[in-house]
């Protein structure tokens, strides 16, 4: 295996025409310079005028944090595109504990990690290419790709996540002149099938990615919601000795989805172009929040936020096992689903109706419960028809512990009334 060394064949020609922002660029000079320079340079609005004197944040377990002074400046202020020096640092220390990765790992911080998936897309794709991705799919990244009506090459998924001899059947069949540049896949509490990738299979699929020559987007915003006790699969990223993962990491489940905080972690040959892409759109992810994640994660430390993460785990795990509860109640002998690892979806599928979509989104509304079809899920290619998805995807996230029960009842009656309306 030899590490890339010519990211230029995977870079759209959009992505590759980008070029610095001469004012961006020199934002981040301006963050290390001396005292001495005169900043003459960026349309910085002057802080005298921000109608802002204190900002105070207190925690759930008492904690305050008190932004004044130059902390609140930093607060109200423009940044690197990079992000917040204090909180990029305390990232890659993150990144460096938890995954190990090569030495010349490059991180910016995004406005959440859709953000960051949604350049890095645009950074690698060109239309009608091939991309290989599972037979089921976070809704949002099809958002983001079906416009560039790509070739997927759909890799058939298990209990365990995607199967490593499909993803080998998958890239030695198709046009050969054509070669995917990469995979996408979300390895950890899959949305929306829950899986956790295991350790062999992410091993084997990087072998593939290797032989291949394809990159791997690892999209793992669950990672910190896992209910295997600690036990966690070594990322992609932990895994990369050639440069190909580009890491997607996500503080919404974990911290909180307002602040719209995530970071992109991998090689700088490809995290580069992603700041470029910021330079020219949004700058840099949000001052505030930026500046508040660190000072709630430097209060608690790698150790502190690694204890906030098993509360949190521990959290959805009873919610998950409530739903599980009823489901086993209400739909045995009607509905089969596995007991996702991770994540906040119970992934279901009905084997005597032949499609969830009217079902759940006409029927089911009018009996006031509310769940996702199989379709929202399935990447399609342009030249296929629609096909029938029996599937459909339950969050016990935020809906109330004590509603499942009747959720689940309603969805069991939903179910014998289509299979009934099926049989006339």
């Amino acid at each position: 295996m030899v590490a890339i060394a010519n990211y230029g064949r995977f870079i759209s020609k959009i992505s590759a025409n980008r070029q610095p922002s001469l004012i961006r660029e020199l934002t981040k000079v301006l963050a290390t310079a001396p005292p001495e320079m005169i900043p003459l340079s960026g349309g910085f609005p002057n802080p005298a005028t921000f109608p802002f004197s204190k900002i105070t944040v207190e925690t759930l377990d008492g904690k305050t944090i008190n932004m004044e002074g130059s902390l609140l400046r930093s607060a109200l202020q423009y940044l690197p595109t990079q992000g917040y020096p204090p909180l990029v640092s305390w990232l890659k220390d993150l990144q460096e504990q938890i995954h190990q990765p090569a030495p010349n790992t490059e991180l910016v911080i995004t406005t959440g990690s859709q953000d960051g998936l949604c350049k890095a897309l645009e950074m690698l794709m060109e239309p009608g290419e091939p991309v290989v991705v599972e037979d089921f799919v976070y809704a949002g990244t099809l958002a983001i790709m079906d416009p560039y009506k790509p070739d997927y090459r759909i890799v058939p998924g298990d209990s365990k996540g995607m199967r490593p001899d499909a993803l080998r059947d998958v890239l030695s069949s198709g046009d050969s002149s054509t070669k995917p540049k990469f995979i996408y896949i979300n390895p950890t509490g899959a949305n929306p099938t829950g899986t956790v990738l295991t350790e062999s299979r992410r091993k084997e699929i990087y072998q593939l990615a290797s032989e291949h020559d394809m990159l791997i987007l690892e999209d793992d915003p669950y990672y910190y919601l896992q209910f295997l006790h600690g036990n966690r699969p070594p990322s992609f990223l932990s895994l990369d000795t050639e440069g190909r993962v580009l890491r997607f990491d996500s503080f919404s489940k974990v911290l909180s989805s307002g602040l719209r905080l995530g970071f992109v972690s991998g090689p700088p040959q490809l995290v580069e172009r992603i700041q470029l892409h910021m330079q020219c759109s949004v700058l840099h992810a949000s001052s505030m929040s930026q500046v508040i994640a660190h000072e709630l994660l430097n209060l608690w430390g790698i150790e502190g936020f690694m204890d906030h993460v098993t509360s949190i785990e521990a959290f959805y795990q009873r919610r998950r096992d409530i739903m599980l509860e009823a489901a086993h109640k209400h739909l045995t002998g009607l509905a089969d689903f596995a007991v996702p690892d991770g994540g906040m979806f119970l992934w279901m599928q009905v084997p005597n109706v032949i499609d969830t979509w009217d079902m759940l989104l006409k029927r089911g509304l009018s009996k006031n419960i509310m769940l996702l079809p199989g379709h929202a899920f399935m990447p399609k290619n342009a030249s296929e028809s629609p096909k029938a998805v029996n599937h459909m995807r339950a969050a016990f996230s935020v809906a109330a512990e004590k509603d499942f029960d009747v959720a689940f009842e309603r969805l069991a009656e939903l179910i014998r009334e289509e299979q009934a309306n099926q049989k006339q």
